[in-house]
């Protein structure tokens, strides 16, 4: 006789072990993500090697990421609240016109009359400036991609469809530094800053071919009483704080992108092509990570992974800053960007898995204070660091500060370090630890929760 309940079978074929890939609007958003991030690193990737070339300063390189971030984190205070306020599509189209507007700038910025009729240090300051710019632009733009994503995709698929995120943000961060480097050798400044235009004209496509979406929070509030939820929310949730401070100081500290320009010029001495391979090394690491993980998803210790990652991330940077070798630290970079795309796939479910809907400007708004703008300011940090102390030493410095991080958080961060994907061992931990008996510590342990 039949069973009246069988057992489901597990779903087989490339689309079924990846069900997010057969929404048709979230094919647009990936292609959209991949496509701006292509773009924005690809003019980040020339704007550095452009500054560099015109001041021969290390220090010039860190103003670069400082001009970024100041306005990235000085604007997230706020964003996070306008983005909750708004349509999110309407958000992603707005910063969209503002990135086409930046290019248009710089571009113009790159021709040869600008150059000739510009002194040398007012130049400089309008590539700050239009920097600058970029950075307050991605302050909005960074909470409305991460709570469109919300919107297309269902709860349930969270997971894998982050990987294909994480995936296609990797994947335009591979190919920026490659086309950047090919077009600088073969071309010029000015011809890259036009592709970078062409390629966000383009993006406007599948902008449009995703629907309107409605607002989840529609009613009105303070400001600041607003941005206080988020910070609030973040700050009383410990397996996401925990992970956004790790991955934070972990880039301030383990960057070593912004030097490469000096790597490649002093140390390693490479052409134009050997640094855009140099700059494109993370991100293939990365892009071959996350193909892997799309397949055999990460279901078991996501929190300990997460420490051993960025452990493994702090190597691979002082092996890479001690090497004088292209090959070894084209090598080292590339394990960088392995490590690294685990690290960024864990804290991305992390972050999809604990925000509420209504929340998800806020609450990323916050993310892009810890973690995107610790970028730039990790930029700027390399740059200090190596007119203070040279090259080579503020890089294996920062490496070894990360792994300083990595092993005070691992003891003071038992929340993240024993953080599981399964909602229902999740939901059980906490509502145990809810019902702790101060006085019966046995108790706590018998249901395997750590005091």
């Amino acid at each position: 006789m039949e069973s009246e309940n069988p057992m489901p079978i597990p779903p087989t074929g490339f689309f079924g072990k990846n069900p997010s890939l057969k929404i048709k609007e979230f094919q647009s958003y990936l292609s959209l993500r991949l496509g701006i991030i292509f773009g924005l690193n690809m003019q980040s990737t020339v704007i550095y090697y452009w500054v560099y070339h015109l001041t021969n300063d290390k220090l010039s390189l860190g103003l670069v990421g400082l001009a970024e971030v100041i306005p990235a984190i000085c604007c997230s205070f706020f964003s996070g609240h306008v983005v909750d306020q708004n349509e999110k599509r309407k958000m992603v189209s707005l910063c969209l016109f503002g990135y086409i507007l930046v290019a248009i700038c710089l571009f113009v910025l790159a021709l040869p009359a600008a150059e000739i009729n510009l002194e040398q240090q007012t130049l400089l300051y309008l590539i700050y400036f239009f920097v600058f710019l970029g950075g307050a632009l991605r302050s909005f733009y960074s909470p409305s991609m991460f709570a469109l994503f919300g919107l297309v995709v269902p709860r349930q698929h969270y997971p894998n469809a982050t990987s294909w995120s994480s995936m296609a943000w990797q994947l335009g961060s591979v190919l920026c530094p490659l086309a950047a480097g090919f077009f600088i050798a073969s071309f010029s400044i000015p011809t890259s800053l036009f592709a970078v235009l062409c390629f966000e004209l383009l993006m406007l496509f599948p902008l449009f071919s995703i629907a309107v979406k409605p607002i989840l929070k529609k009613e009105k509030e303070p400001v600041l009483q607003s941005v206080t939820e988020g910070l609030k929310f973040v700050w009383k949730t410990p397996a996401l704080l925990s992970a956004l401070c790790l991955d934070m100081f972990s880039v301030l500290f383990g960057g070593a992108v912004a030097l490469l320009p000096v790597y490649q010029k002093e140390i390693l001495h490479v052409d134009e092509m050997g640094f855009g391979i140099l700059r494109s090394a993370p991100g293939i690491g990365a892009l071959l990570t996350l193909g892997l993980l799309a397949f055999l998803p990460l279901k078991t210790y996501p929190g300990r992974k997460l420490f051993f990652c960025v452990a493994g991330f702090a190597v691979s940077i002082i092996v890479f800053g001690i090497s004088t070798n292209f090959y070894l630290s084209f090598l080292m970079l590339l394990f960088s960007g392995m490590f690294d795309a685990v690290s960024v796939v864990i804290r991305s479910t992390i972050l999809q898995l604990m925000t509420p809907d209504h929340m998800r400007g806020r609450v990323s708004a916050v993310n892009t204070m810890f973690v995107s703008s610790s970028n730039e300011l990790g930029d700027f940090e390399s740059g200090v660091m190596a007119s203070w102390l040279g090259t080579v030493t503020a890089v294996v410095t920062g490496g070894c500060i990360t792994l300083g991080v990595v092993v005070y958080t691992f003891f003071r961060a038992p929340q993240l370090r024993n953080f599981t994907f399964d909602e229902k061992k999740r939901n059980f931990r906490i509502d145990v630890e809810f019902f702790r008996c101060p006085q019966n510590n046995q108790f706590l342990i018998d249901f395997g929760v750590e005091k």
